[in-house]
């Protein structure tokens, strides 16, 4: 299929005026004056075209819409250290909120356990269109989930954990048997099998990182702190005090995954939450994408979001870079999705406006070169 004449995003160069092919899921070709060859040719004159919008932190589809706790499955609060669950087991694909999600032009989203446990379980990568998580996933495992400050501490009052300092300490504890766990398997030394350790080696390998939810900058700089003594990538999740200790994040080299900032300040650690933070981190240089957290903030509103970091001050190409090919890269799915690119996925969307403008109206979605939306 040929499309001709709309004003193209790729996010690999600046926007122009041109037309682009597709072929069995993938972009084929991208420039000016394409001649058409035997396959179907859409004119999409005056209208624009971007990349298939992702979230890079979400829990969508594992809070169902509209239900009780029947469709709750985001938090197994039982036990603070649940590295063996996996997100993939708690997601509905059937459920409203990942159409809305596809009809806004999110086509990706990593999805998984929310921050009830200092290790959550893994998060996933998948496509909004379908009916299978097993044909939407593109990437299972993603990241081990892992959280610092008040929502460990809430779910765990007066049981397991009572302060940041054990919080830590249960996480060094997993971290450090995990090590041992490993020595004795690659010696060749007999050991039981453990179902938690065994999800962790991936992190101690640096297969995928430890994905950290924290907002205080205190929690962010404990982060900081154990990927370094332990040798691991992390990301950088929510960092909502982020601002205040800029230097120290940039040093780091650790990306940020900034969000959701739509909405109400609803505890003491979000009390700096504000959309001038993205524009501090382009400003320093800090790999960062805008996210929604979903539901937290409802999906389809993940390009409102980069709007409003816009209006506060970071430039427009960077706000649909931060929902586009920075969580890609963040990621590591940058060599499939997160731009108009030869060679990667068909995901994108036909709007009338800038993806950024409030009075925009997305005409179709598409996921791996099929119409969806």
């Amino acid at each position: 299929m040929l499309f001709k004449n709309a004003t193209i995003y790729t996010m690999e160069k600046d926007p122009f005026v041109g037309d682009f092919r597709i072929d069995k899921g993938v972009f084929t070709e991208i420039g000016k004056d394409l001649n058409p060859k035997d396959e179907e040719v859409q004119d999409l004159n005056g209208l624009y075209v971007f990349p298939g919008l992702i979230d890079a932190h979400s829990h969508l589809g594992m809070v169902c819409s509209s239900i009780g706790f029947e469709g709750e499955d985001g938090n197994e609060v039982t036990d603070p250290i649940t590295p063996n669950i996996r997100g993939i087991d708690g997601c509905n694909p059937m459920d409203e909120t990942i159409e809305l999600a596809l009809k806004s032009g999110v086509t990706t989203v990593a999805a998984g356990p929310g921050s009830a446990n200092v290790i959550g379980g893994t998060f996933f990568a998948y496509k909004t269109a379908g009916h299978c998580i097993d044909e939407m996933t593109i990437q299972n495992p993603l990241a081990m989930k892992a959280a610092f400050g008040e929502n460990p501490k809430r779910c765990y009052k007066g049981k397991k954990i009572d302060t940041r300092m054990q919080i830590s300490a249960l996480l060094r504890e997993t971290l450090a048997k995990t090590k041992e766990y490993m020595f004795k398997k690659e010696s060749g030394k007999d050991v039981d099998y453990d179902q938690k350790l065994e999800a962790m080696i991936p992190v101690l390998k640096k297969q995928m990182p430890l994905k950290c939810h924290c907002h205080r900058a205190d929690d962010i700089l404990t982060v900081i702190r154990i990927a370094k003594e332990y040798d691991i990538e992390v990301t950088l999740d929510h960092v909502t005090d982020g601002r205040s200790i800029i230097p120290q994040i940039k040093e780091s080299g650790f990306p940020c995954i900034l969000g959701p900032c739509l909405g109400h300040k609803s505890k003491y650690e979000v009390k700096n939450m504000s959309f001038e933070t993205a524009n501090e981190f382009y400003k320093a240089g800090i790999p960062f994408c805008i996210i929604t957290d979903s539901p937290v903030v409802p999906e389809q509103y993940l390009s409102l979001s980069a709007s409003l970091a816009h209006k506060a001050g970071l430039p427009e190409y960077e706000a649909i870079k931060a929902i586009t090919i920075n969580p890609a890269k963040i990621l590591k799915l940058d060599d499939r999705i997160g731009s108009i690119k030869v060679g990667k996925d068909a995901d994108f969307v036909v709007c009338t406006k800038n993806i950024l403008d409030t009075q925009n109206e997305i005409k179709t979605v598409y996921v791996n070169g099929k119409k969806e939306a």
